[in-house]
């Protein structure tokens, strides 16, 4: 009967127990509520000066360029860069143009990554890739620097390979010997007819990567 009695008046207190554990767990949940952030560093890779404007390395500026012009946004000169900022369905796109030139995208990429405190998962990186023929899209979550020198590094100043880039084709219609000219020419007359509408595209590409995900983004666009 006593130990009846212990057992009766023992369980309150286990379930008592156990509902303290519901704080913990809610807790966690909320926490991770806290990390979901509705900022994006959309970084656009190139070199500056007049000299390097409609060069098919700098595709980068060119795309933030066109948006920027687009939705009437300034870009400001800032510390390592020329930033917009761009609001678009409750979400802030910060488009950045790193001014250290292109094999030191790196330190402007983490330093305005650190000072808008944004995650790395929203991170975007518009580059040139030779490998893929002219205005082909190729959108990828993560990946090797391909021989780039701006994503080498970012990749070396973030420590880490884990964030979306944006390859933009310039194909690889170079005779041996002649990749650097060719990647720091101009378009030519076939090229720039067809840039306005990749470069609209692009656009969208960076309306969707902040409101629909990189997923959905890769799924839509890539190939196009």
């Amino acid at each position: 009967m006593i130990k009846w009695m212990q057992n009766l008046f023992s369980s309150p207190k286990t379930e008592e127990n156990t509902n303290n554990i519901k704080p913990e767990v809610h807790e966690h949940q909320k926490n991770n509520i806290k990390k979901v952030s509705n900022k994006f560093l959309i970084v656009g890779l190139g070199n500056i000066g007049s000299e390097y404007v409609n060069t098919r390395h700098n595709i980068g500026f060119k795309v933030l360029d066109f948006l920027a012009k687009k939705e009437g946004i300034p870009f400001e000169t800032v510390k390592l860069g020329a930033l917009a900022e761009y609001k678009f369905k409750g979400r802030t796109f910060f488009l950045l143009k790193p001014n250290t030139y292109m094999n030191l995208s790196g330190k402007a990429v983490k330093f305005w990554m650190d000072k808008e405190n944004i995650p790395l998962e929203n991170i975007f990186v518009i580059t040139d890739d030779l490998n893929l023929s002219f205005g082909t899209i190729r959108i990828r979550k993560k990946g090797s620097d391909g021989g780039h020198n701006g994503l080498k590094n970012i990749n070396q100043i973030l420590g880490t390979q884990e964030y979306t880039r944006f390859r933009f084709g310039i194909s690889d219609e170079f005779k041996k010997g002649q990749q650097i000219n060719y990647v720091l020419g101009d378009w030519d007359e076939n090229e720039q007819a067809k840039l306005p509408e990749r470069l609209e595209l692009a656009s969208e590409i960076i309306r969707s990567f902040g409101t629909a995900g990189v997923e959905n983004t890769m799924t839509t666009f890539n190939g196009k």
